[in-house]
């Protein structure tokens, strides 16, 4: 009975729409519910029984609202934290945090967060929006403080370069496109390129993440509200509206609910939006670009990505190659970080150890360019001599190198089992269709490119 008490306690702390975040006396967590995880942007797991400096390394003793506790034993209500958690992604709540005692003696604390990084980016978005609006100044991504050119990426990766070929001569077209690739690819920087080389430059670009808003809250963001649609609502533009002329970005498109999807079909079809409540249409002339950090047939079969709306924007489609697929573009980033980061930091570093890179040729880069850029800049924080060494390396990185290491040495992981199966299924297209790779990729129902890409990644090629 005691334990069947356990469970549901433990689905009332999990079915409460705010993170509640429990340590003990020593800074481990010992309980972790999935909003805590959801706000945090990692998954329980890598948090229960670990030390809060070992998830968010960015957090101290003094700006751990947790820890401040444990350390006063005084009650915190309602004070902002901003942090970054292992995979760098920047954070922001208000919490309220409570010392936990039995018989009158500390044995930890326990918090309650509510994550207001959404609100928060939803609010800059909207302010810079007006600002730009009331200067007449040109739109950029919130989350940028320039536009990017083709300039801007650095490769020596063949595909990488056929795809930016593409990209330069899709640019002149009003056709709408599609990216994929794993996060920290790049693809933000590669759709602001399109956009800077088209027609539409002069026009404001504008970029809305899909996971980052609740339905409602996005529709109204995206397609504008009426008077009294709902509680408080006032005559307001959407995005699309906000983006008339120019180009609109919608990233983690597979995150946009299915409903949303249907309606930016019609958007695309029409060329027409209607806002939240009203029965008025609104012609737009807009670009539409998205972008997705899983393959979109994965999507459609996990059903989180409508078929009709995917073959609408496939039109023009690009795969941006994840960074292990490019080692060589490794050290060329490498040196071109170096370099930013000497110029801000107002250092001299010179390049890096051949041992380092070694580790670097080596590393699995499940963050792609962003983790390599979060990756020297905290190594260019530490260093003390003229090149950047090994036990400069972050933490972390250590932890991923071993897990790496514990795969080779194990069976393989389900990663690579579904690479080996990729291959194989693609091999069986191939040789029903007398390796013609048009009628393989059609076969596949991807596009050619795409599995080109895959037969030089796999060496497949006869």
């Amino acid at each position: 009975m005691e334990t069947s008490w356990h469970g549901i306690f433990q689905s009332i702390i999990n079915g409460i729409d705010e993170g509640i975040h429990a340590i003990d006396i020593t800074g481990k967590t010992i309980f972790y519910n999935e909003i805590a995880a959801s706000n945090d942007g990692v998954r329980a797991e890598e948090v229960i029984g670990k030390h809060i400096f070992e998830v968010f390394p960015t957090l101290s003793e003094d700006s751990s609202t947790l820890l401040k506790v444990i350390k006063t034993g005084q009650i915190i209500k309602d004070v902002p934290q901003s942090y970054e958690n292992i995979h760098g992604t920047r954070i922001e709540t208000v919490n309220t945090t409570f010392p936990l005692y039995i018989k009158d003696q500390l044995i930890g604390a326990v918090e309650i967060s509510k994550d207001y990084t959404k609100l928060k980016k939803m609010a800059e978005q909207l302010m810079e929006l007006q600002t730009i609006k009331k200067n007449g100044r040109k739109a950029i991504a919130p989350s940028s403080n320039r536009l990017y050119t083709f300039n801007d990426i650095l490769t020596s990766d063949p595909h990488f370069q056929h795809q930016i070929q593409l990209a330069q001569k899709a640019s002149w077209s009003d056709s709408p496109i599609l990216v994929y690739g794993e996060s920290g690819v790049g693809k933000e920087l590669f759709v602001q390129s399109i956009h800077h080389s088209s027609p539409r430059s002069k026009g404001p670009f504008i970029a809305q993440n899909c996971a980052s808003l609740p339905e409602t809250l996005l529709d109204s963001i995206l397609f504008g509200t009426s008077r009294g649609s709902y509680t408080g609502a006032v005559e307001k533009p959407g995005l699309f509206e906000l983006a008339n002329g120019g180009t609109i970005f919608l990233d983690e498109l597979h995150a946009m609910p299915l409903e949303l999807q249907a309606k930016l079909l019609r958007v695309l079809e029409e060329k027409k939006i209607r806002r939240l409540g009203s029965a008025k249409t609104i012609q737009i002339d807009v670009r539409v670009m998205a972008a997705m950090n899983k393959e979109p047939l994965a999507a459609m079969e996990e059903e989180k990505l409508r078929p009709d709306l995917y073959y609408r924007l496939n039109v023009l489609s690009f795969f941006l190659p994840p960074l292990r697929d490019r080692k060589e573009d490794i050290k060329m980033l490498t040196n071109a970080f170096i370099e930013m980061f000497n110029s801000s930091f107002t250092k001299e570093i010179s390049g890096i150890d051949p041992g380092l890179e070694k580790k670097f040729l080596n590393y699995n880069w499940p963050g792609n360019i962003r983790e390599l850029k979060n990756t020297i800049e905290y190594m260019m924080n530490f260093a003390e001599e003229s090149i950047l060494l090994v036990r400069d390396l972050p933490p972390t990185f250590h932890k991923g190198s071993h897990a790496l290491k514990m795969e080779m040495e194990e069976p393989p992981s389900l990663n690579i089992y579904m690479q080996q199966a990729e291959k194989n299924y693609i091999k069986k297209a191939l040789d029903n269709s007398d390796h013609n790779i048009s009628k393989a990729a059609e076969l596949l129902a991807i596009p050619r490119q795409t599995l080109q890409y895959k037969i030089k990644k796999y060496q497949m090629m006869k």
